[in-house]
C-alpha cells in the first residue's frame, strides 16, 4: 500500500509540473496569437455592366450606385480588325483591362448585370458576356450575383422594314 500512495504523491507532482509548463506556454503564446490574427478584409462591392451584342461588348465598372463609373473597356478597343469585335478573345481582353483596373481601386467584390440589345433586337447577348464572366471569375475577384437586365419589350414595338418587310 505505501507504494501505491507513494505513486500517487509522484503522480501528483508531475501533474502539477505539467499543468505549470502549459500554463506558461499558453501565456507567451497568446499575444503572438493576438498578433498573428489578421483583420476581415473589407468588401468593398462595384457593379460590372456588360453590354454584349452580335458586333461588340462593351464593359463598364461602376460603383454600387451606379453614379461614378471606375473603368470601362470595349471590344474594339483590343483588336484592330472590326469582325473581331464581338468575339470572345476581345471580350476577355477588354474585361481583364477592366478587372486590373478595378482591383487597383480596391474593389473586392461584384455584381454583373447582362444586357443584350432587346426591344426590336436580339435578345439574347453575344458570345463576348460568357467569356467576360469567365475572365472575372477567374481573375480572383468574387462574383455575387449575375443578373440579366435585357430590355424585353410588354407589347412590342414596330420592327423596322415595313409592312410587307425586308425584300431581299
Amino acid at each position: 500500500m505505501s507504494d501505491g500512495k507513494e505513486e500517487t504523491k509522484e503522480e501528483k507532482i508531475v501533474q502539477q509540473k505539467t499543468e505549470a509548463k502549459t500554463e506558461e506556454t499558453k501565456e507567451v503564446q497568446k499575444p503572438v496569437a493576438a498578433e498573428q490574427q489578421r483583420q476581415p478584409k473589407k468588401m468593398r462591392i462595384g457593379v460590372l455592366n456588360v453590354y454584349s451584342s452580335k458586333n461588340d461588348t462593351i464593359i463598364t465598372a461602376t460603383d454600387l450606385s451606379g453614379a461614378e463609373t471606375l473603368s470601362w473597356a470595349s471590344g474594339g478597343m483590343m483588336v484592330k480588325a472590326h469582325r473581331e469585335e464581338g468575339r470572345p478573345y476581345a471580350a476577355m481582353q477588354a474585361a481583364l483591362k477592366v478587372v486590373s483596373a478595378i482591383k487597383e481601386k480596391g474593389i473586392t467584390h461584384v455584381h454583373v448585370k447582362i444586357r443584350a440589345p432587346g426591344g426590336v433586337g436580339s435578345k439574347t447577348p453575344g458570345s463576348g458576356a460568357q467569356s467576360v464572366v469567365r475572365t472575372v471569375a477567374r481573375s480572383g475577384i468574387r462574383i455575387i450575383k449575375i443578373e440579366d437586365v435585357t430590355p424585353l419589350p410588354t407589347d412590342s414595338m414596330k420592327r423596322k422594314g415595313g409592312r410587307r418587310g425586308r425584300r431581299v
